[in-house]
């Protein structure tokens, strides 16, 4: 194909729905030109059609943060009120990217829908994350700067303080995802995470209400539970941590029972399946069939805790995904969560296709 063929059906796969003379005005060409490219298209087997039908298989749909992560780790004790001495680590991050890497690693198919600023940062996360992410999806805003992550991580690797600019964020909106609705709507499953404003959390809810899609939802804090969905109805997975339940629910989560009860709320909610996750001490889950209690994976050493709770939440996508029951999918997390804790790495580097079949063994 030469480039104008390429340019064409890169367009048609983002949107096949798009009419010539839309698509004509948007690649800054002639109608007619278009469609004799079109028509070359259709003859090379590129293109099924006139209705644009794509030979294309379902692939897993994320949506969310992309952005760099900057870690500074301390040297010895934290003290407040001055500097303290230090190293700079930098990564990629970003809650649905992160996922998206992970699940790529696992081997599936998956493009992330998310927002760039036309800066290094941007290039920065896509070279890293090419080999098993998607950008196709993904929009380019030159007027904004990619989002950015700056930890502070003590001598055990626990958080201390965390500073996040996520403003390009808001830009991730229902009519930028109405775009790529093509994509969306035969997705093999849509992830989001709560960068995304509440009014795209709505819209993918009634998405996926629509065609029966996985729909998996992931807070990224406490803050950010403003822009949670007035409730769960066609969401398959929640997965979040206590305080983002406590949040949610408006409720305060002390014992064993208010765990129960924080569950079967998030289940008359709507959402199928849920996970409440709570660091060293496991994860409770639950469906409207029972709760369960599940440890935390024994680690060696805690390197870093970024990424853990982002490759907790793809395992057990990727489980249920290839046929997993739910509670040993969400085992399945917890070993991917463990792996993740002792690395410097957000995302496991050593992760493989056949990491299911490695922990179905052990």
């Amino acid at each position: 194909m030469n480039e104008k063929e390429q340019l064409v059906l890169q367009t048609i796969k983002k949107n096949p729905y798009l009419s010539q003379n839309e698509m004509a005005l948007q690649l800054n060409m002639s109608r007619p030109t278009l469609a004799n490219i079109i028509s070359g298209l259709i003859k090379k087997g590129e293109i099924i059609g006139r209705a644009y039908v794509l030979p294309e298989e379902k692939d897993i749909i994320a949506i969310g943060g992309a952005n760099v992560d900057r870690k500074f780790h301390i040297d010895g004790t934290v003290q407040y009120g001055t500097s303290n001495p230090a190293y700079l680590t930098e990564s990629v991050g970003g809650v649905a990217r992160n996922i998206a890497e992970n699940l790529g690693r696992l081997g599936n198919t998956v493009k992330l829908i998310t927002t760039f600023g036309q800066d290094q940062d941007a290039n920065m996360i896509q070279q890293v994350s090419n080999g098993f992410i998607n950008f196709d999806l993904s929009e380019t805003l030159p007027d904004r700067k990619t989002g950015s992550y700056s930890a502070v991580l003590d001598s055990n690797g626990e958080l201390v303080l965390a500073m996040a600019d996520m403003g390009i964020y808001d830009y991730l909106l229902p009519n930028l995802l109405m775009k790529n609705e093509a994509a969306i709507i035969n997705a093999k499953c849509i992830i989001v995470d709560l960068n995304c404003p509440k009014e795209t959390l709505i819209y993918l809810q009634d998405v996926v209400s629509k065609r029966n899609t996985p729909f998996i939802i992931v807070p990224v804090s406490s803050p950010k539970m403003k822009n949670m969905p007035n409730d769960l109805k066609g969401v398959s997975y929640f997965i979040c941590n206590r305080d983002e339940a406590e949040m949610y629910l408006n409720t305060e989560i002390i014992n064993e029972l208010d765990y129960e009860k924080a569950i079967k709320g998030l289940l008359e909610q709507g959402a199928e399946n849920v996970v409440i996750t709570l660091g060293s001490q496991g994860v409770i889950a639950g469906n409207k069939k029972e709760i369960k209690r599940f440890p935390a994976y024994e680690v060696t050493h805690i390197e870093d805790v970024t990424g853990a709770g982002d490759a907790f939440v793809s395992a057990v996508v990727h489980g249920v995904l290839h046929g997993e029951d739910f509670f040993d999918a969400v085992q399945f997390g917890l070993y991917n969560s463990a792996k993740t804790l002792e690395i410097d790495k957000t995302v496991r580097e050593n992760l493989s296709i056949n990491e299911l079949e490695k922990w179905r063994n052990l």
